[in-house]
C-alpha cells in the first residue's frame, strides 16, 4: 500500500515538473518574442495636399503613402465633366456636366495663378424637376492670365443666406493661344441712365481665339450675353439668350444674318426692338467690309422684330 502511494505522489511530481517545464518554455519563447522582434520604424508621410474636383484637400496615408481617396460625387449637387483635373484649356473655355440646385441657377469663375478673377458667369441647368440633376454648358471668352495655371470654379449660392454652397474646384492649365479682340455692343444703364436713346449701345472687348470668320465669331460672342463684371459695370443686354444664327454672308459691304425664332420670342416694345438691331448691327459694322447690316429670321425680312 506504501508502495503504491509513492508511486503515485512521484508520477505527480512527474506531471507537475512537466507543466512547470512547458509554462517556463512558453514564457521564455514569449521573452524573446518582445525583446528580439525586428522594430519596425513608423512612416512619415509628405505633408503635401491634393485637391478634389470638388475643392476637399485630401493628405497622404498608408504605408505607402498613397493620396486619400475623393469623396464620391454620388452627394454632390453640382458635377463638372469638363474641364478634367489639370487639363489644358484654351480659347473659348467649355464648362459642361450636371447640377441640381435651387432654381437651377448656378454660377462659374475662372481665376489665374494668382488667384484673379478673369471671368465670372452664370448659367441655367436644363432640370426637368425640382431635386433632379439637368445638364449645363457655357462656353466662354477670358483676358489674357497671368501665369501657366488657374482654376475653374461652379458653384450655387444658398437661396437661405446667400452664401456661396455646392463649389466644385478643378485646377486647369492654360495652353498658348493664338488670339484676337472683338467687340460685342450692349446697352449701359450707368453710362446712359434715362435711356434717352434706345439705339445707344457701348463697346466691351472680347479675346476670342484667331479666326478667319471674325464677324460671326463677334456675333456669336454677343450672342453669350453679359458676364457678371459687365453687370456690375452697368451693362445690359436686350437679345434673348438661346438665339441661333442661321447663317451669315458678307458681300459688297452688306452682312445678312439669319437667326432663329429666339431672336423675336416674348420682344415687345420699340424701344427694345430698336436696341436689340442695334446691338447686332454695332457688333457687325466694327468690321471695314461690312456697311450695311440686313436681319432675317429663318428667311423672313419683312415681319420681323415688330415694336
Amino acid at each position: 500500500m506504501l508502495k503504491c502511494r509513492r508511486l503515485i505522489i512521484v508520477k505527480s511530481m512527474k506531471k507537475s515538473t512537466i507543466a512547470a517545464v512547458i509554462i517556463g518554455l512558453v514564457l521564455l519563447t514569449a521573452i524573446n518574442y518582445f525583446i528580439f522582434r525586428p522594430r519596425t520604424q513608423p512612416v512619415i508621410c509628405p505633408a503635401d495636399a491634393q485637391l478634389c474636383p470638388d475643392g476637399t484637400p485630401v493628405g497622404r496615408q498608408g504605408p505607402k503613402c498613397q493620396f486619400a481617396s475623393c469623396p464620391s460625387q454620388a452627394q454632390q449637387n453640382i458635377r463638372v465633366n469638363e474641364p478634367t483635373a489639370n487639363q489644358e484649356i484654351g480659347l473659348p473655355l467649355v464648362i459642361s456636366g450636371q447640377a441640381r440646385v435651387f432654381e437651377n441657377a448656378m454660377n462659374y469663375r475662372l481665376r489665374d495663378a494668382d488667384g484673379t478673377i478673369l471671368v465670372e458667369g452664370f448659367t441655367i441647368a436644363e432640370a426637368p424637376d425640382i431635386g433632379q440633376f439637368g445638364p449645363y454648358r457655357v462656353s466662354i471668352s477670358y483676358p489674357q492670365p497671368r501665369g501657366s495655371t488657374g482654376t475653374v470654379e461652379v458653384f450655387s449660392y444658398s437661396a437661405k443666406d446667400g452664401e456661396q454652397i455646392n463649389t466644385v474646384t478643378i485646377a486647369v492649365k492654360f495652353t498658348a493661344v493664338e488670339s484676337q479682340t472683338v467687340k460685342v455692343y450692349f446697352g449701359n444703364r450707368l453710362k446712359d441712365p434715362e435711356v434717352s436713346d434706345c439705339s445707344l449701345v457701348f463697346p466691351v472687348n472680347r479675346r476670342i481665339a484667331k479666326t478667319p470668320a471674325v464677324a460671326r465669331a463677334a456675333l456669336e460672342e454677343l450672342l453669350l450675353g453679359i458676364s457678371i463684371n459687365d453687370l456690375n459695370q452697368g451693362y445690359f443686354t436686350s437679345i434673348n439668350s438661346g438665339v441661333v444664327i442661321n447663317s451669315l454672308t458678307i458681300d459688297k459691304g452688306v452682312a445678312k444674318v439669319d437667326f432663329n425664332d429666339m431672336l423675336q420670342a416674348g420682344v415687345g416694345g420699340s424701344c427694345r426692338v430698336t436696341s436689340i438691331r442695334s446691338q447686332i448691327t454695332q457688333t457687325l459694322k466694327q468690321f471695314p467690309t461690312v456697311k450695311t447690316v440686313v436681319l432675317s429670321i429663318n428667311g423672313d425680312r419683312e415681319s420681323i422684330l415688330q415694336p
